[in-house]
């Protein structure tokens, strides 16, 4: 029975991540509210300096290498094979907690690989929608510290992760999720598991509501307290939301909304978190409000710029988590990607998912390499940037310094297009007297600007595979 379901599960992994992206799992909010606090806005501007992160969902779904948590979730768009019951794959599932002994796990290799890729802050899964930890709370005995990894020295794979990534010099950022399946007070044992949501009357059994309300607040508490400097905590599921955010925006994603609140009173645990994390940015995912410090759209990016703080959340491969024979992106999309995102004023954080034996897929370290030699280049035009009014003219895009005073060209190579010699592109003209500078190989190039057009050449001996070719623009004194 046990082999069969695994078969199963990996046959349907695919299906159930892509149905996922389909179903509105976040459907991105649409209002933005800017924080008041000082400190979280000194903050945010730093986040805003670093604009390429690296997001790892590594939980028990390793194991299998299927599609993160949602194969135990019970909807329409989700399929298991009719000849196993619900109760029965659940079990399997939830016995994956004696499988999960990464006894390779190496989280400086992940730091190194993220470091060398251009990346400057991380957010790591600290517990997915299945509830197991990756850290070891009190709360509860489903974690990685409790199971065959407790003996470990590193058993505590949240407090490694972090510190491999502090000394790399990145920003750090806990997901966290705010349902938790396996919890008998999110889902009641009692009832079926019809969906998502938590599966009781709220209204009628208060207690238990307020037990799981103690539970993610003493959790985050363990996160905000004993893992040293937190910079960001990223909150997941946003059907867990007070009733008067669930409005007529949320109710057009095609979910099903529960006929009551499910407030986890989120004033409560931010005054907690920023009162042991001063600063601390607040990312409740899709739940627009003082506690949505920037926006998550998920697997896109917007269709024009945005002036207010997002990022673009976005696998490398084809899933969050590790998937046998994933497809990676090539370098170049990432890099175009990159590049969309950050000339329209978002940040990029990056999906991927180490093995079951803690380490990352030799592909992944490959691919972050590769990206790694471009931002190594040419981050200039990347790192430390803000909009520009006129963004984009064809495959060019366009960023500047946050003084204002240097504007950055970034023309994107299309798969397969013949070697350029030059650029062009209208609006934005130079100064007269401004140096053009390419950013690969610091040359100083030719260039004038007529009839609202500028054209760049470019030296002869350019490297025309570069996925892109940035151009600095240094104005005369």
């Amino acid at each position: 029975m046990k082999k069969e379901i695994l078969i199963i599960a990996l046959l349907f992994g695919a299906f159930v991540k892509l149905s996922a992206q389909e179903n509105g799992v976040h459907q991105q909010s649409t209002v933005y509210e800017w924080p008041a606090d000082p400190l979280v806005k000194q903050k945010l501007d730093s986040w805003q300096d670093k604009k390429f992160g690296m997001i790892v969902h590594w939980g028990l779904y390793a194991v299998p290498g299927i599609i993160e948590s949602w194969s135990i979730c019970s909807e329409d768009w989700i399929e298991r094979d009719s000849t196993i019951t619900y109760d029965d794959y659940k079990k399997w599932y939830w016995g994956l907690s004696q499988k999960f002994n990464p006894v390779k796990f190496n989280p400086e290799q992940w730091a190194r690989a993220g470091k060398n890729a251009g990346m400057k802050y991380l957010v790591f899964t600290t517990k997915h929608h299945d509830g197991f930890a990756m850290f070891d709370t009190k709360e509860s005995d489903f974690s990685i510290a409790k199971g065959p990894f407790a003996t470990n020295p590193k058993a505590d794979a949240a407090k490694y992760v972090f510190d491999a990534f502090r000394k790399e010099g990145f920003m750090i950022g806990a997901y966290f999720s705010k349902p938790d399946w396996h919890s008998p007070y999110y889902w009641w044992p009692k009832y079926a598991t019809p969906d998502r949501n938590n599966n009781y009357d709220i209204k009628k059994y208060p207690w238990r509501w307020n037990q799981f309300k103690s539970q993610v607040y003493n959790e985050i508490g363990e996160l905000m307290t004993n893992y040293g400097s937190i910079d960001i905590l990223w909150l997941d599921g946003g059907w867990v939301r007070p009733l008067e955010t669930v409005n007529a925006e949320v109710l057009s994603w095609g979910a099903k909304i529960p006929a009551w609140s499910q407030d986890i009173d989120m004033p409560k645990i931010a005054a907690m978190a920023r009162k042991a994390q001063p600063g601390l940015l607040m990312v409740d995912r899709t739940v627009h409000g003082p506690y949505e410090n920037y926006q998550t759209p998920e697997q896109k990016i917007p269709d024009t710029q945005l002036d207010h703080p997002w990022e673009s959340c976005m696998t490398l491969g084809g899933a969050w988590g590790f998937v046998s024979n994933d497809q990676y992106k090539p370098a170049a999309e990432v890099i175009h990607k990159l590049v969309e995102i950050v000339a329209k004023g978002g940040s990029l954080l990056l999906g991927v998912g180490p093995k079951p034996d803690g380490t990352l897929p030799d592909e992944v370290i490959t691919k972050l390499n590769d990206i790694g030699n471009w931002t190594s280049k040419n981050g200039k035009a990347i790192y430390n940037t803000r909009i520009t009014k006129n963004y984009h003219d064809g495959q060019t895009w366009f960023t500047q310094s946050k003084d204002a005073k240097t504007l950055y060209a970034i023309y994107c190579m299309n798969s397969g297009e013949k070697p350029v010699r030059t650029i062009s592109w209208a609006g934005n003209p130079p100064q007269k007297g401004t140096a053009v500078t390419l950013l690969s190989d610091n040359k100083k190039l030719k260039w004038n600007s007529s009839n609202g057009k500028t054209t760049v050449t470019l030296p002869a001996d350019h490297i025309a595979a570069e996925a892109a070719v940035a151009l600095e623009f240094t104005p005369a004194n």
